[in-house]
């Protein structure tokens, strides 16, 4: 299957003109979706094909669905943003694509073809661009998903496999302004482990922390921070987010890759915008004890975790069973607003693109 062979069926029935603009002027995050779906078919025989943009609508699936029952399932989170001169553009949807390579790969499912990516989600919003807000920081979230779709109950990669991708327009995350977030430790539960699939963007490493989040949520906190399932030591990630922390030498540190955290484009993104802006940026190993003891002393000033959804968002205080520690006065610090604003002001268009990392949709 060719780039080219995504063929477009327009909707019948779209949402009408009045219908959209009450939906745009208060999208929320991923509540409503646009006329249009992308989906293409995967077969041990024919390989990828019947890839068509179509009318958004449910999928009829047997009971016997393997996603169901073995989830092998992966996707994406992405954006589109209206520029000033009323273009759209993707954020390195490139980098989206590898990772969902990668992520096939360690789940037994078939590659998807960039080319192939690419022209789904150029095609998809060129036909949907009327639900692209403009104004704040709203966009129009993509989700690109893969998941087994073969009928038959057995453990063994699917023969047959579906690929979608569906648009929700998302207002402001922040709507309010930038509100910093209280993190509770998970000391009883992990995220991934060495071997395991920490790495790919699959749903089971979500429903995984879903016990921990809630947890969180019980002790008045907003997200939930995981260690390393060895040691029970290493800082890893959030629930759905990379973590950074700014030092009282103005250095910059984010845990290192290590298998089992996922590689966030918005944070391999962040490396290179802290250069830019004049800091040193490493990634290794950061204890837990480094990020209570630096935060109790000011070693630790800043901490911010990343992410497609909220950009950046500062961490007021790191919450466990009988503590709970401040980052800096708790209202986040001046590296994580300037790489908050440094990021957006490139995704808006409203600075240069040096990395070249925007894509006009169209």
């Amino acid at each position: 299957m060719s780039a080219s062979e995504f063929t477009v069926e327009p909707n019948t029935q779209p949402a009408s003109d009045d219908q959209r603009a009450q939906i745009l002027a208060n999208p929320g995050f991923g509540q409503y979706f646009t006329d249009h779906m992308a989906i293409a078919t995967w077969t041990a025989e024919k390989g990828w094909h019947d890839a068509r943009i179509t009318a958004f609508g449910p999928l009829e699936l047997s009971p016997a669905t393997s996603v169901f029952h073995y989830a092998q399932t992966i996707f994406e989170g992405m954006k589109a943003y209206r520029h000033p001169d009323d273009s759209i553009h993707l954020f390195r949807p490139e980098a989206n694509a590898a990772r969902f390579q990668r992520s096939a790969q360690r789940l037994a499912l078939p590659e998807l073809p960039t080319p192939v990516f690419l022209d789904s989600l150029h095609k998809l919003v060129e036909l949907d661009q009327a639900w692209v807000p403009s104004g704040g920081e709203t966009s129009l979230y993509l989700r690109p998903f893969m998941f087994g779709s073969d009928p038959f109950l057995g453990v063994r990669p699917s023969a047959q496999v579906t690929y979608c991708v569906i648009a929700s327009p998302a207002g402001s995350y922040f709507a309010n302004g930038v509100k910093p977030v209280r993190i509770w430790l998970s000391e009883e539960y992990t995220r991934a482990a060495p071997g395991g699939t920490g790495a790919a963007k699959t749903g089971g490493n979500y429903a995984s922390s879903l016990l921990a989040q809630a947890e969180a949520i019980e002790q008045g906190c907003d997200q939930v921070a995981f260690l390393d399932a060895v040691d029970k030591k290493w800082v890893e990630e959030l629930g759905g987010m990379n973590l950074y922390f700014v030092l009282d030498d103005n250095s910059v540190v984010t845990p290192e890759l290590s298998g089992t955290i996922l590689e966030g484009v918005t944070r391999d993104s962040i490396l290179k915008l802290v250069t830019d802006l004049g800091y040193t940026v490493t990634e290794r190993k950061v204890s837990v004890d480094e990020w209570r003891e630096g935060a109790a002393s000011g070693t630790v000033r800043e901490v911010f975790a990343c992410g497609t959804a909220a950009v950046v968002t500062p961490v007021a205080s790191l919450k466990w069973r009988g503590g709970e520690t401040r980052i800096g006065d708790g209202n986040g610090g001046p590296v994580t607003a300037a790489v908050r604003s440094a990021l957006l002001d490139v995704q808006y268009g409203r600075a240069a693109d040096p990395h070249g990392w925007m894509t006009r949709a169209f």
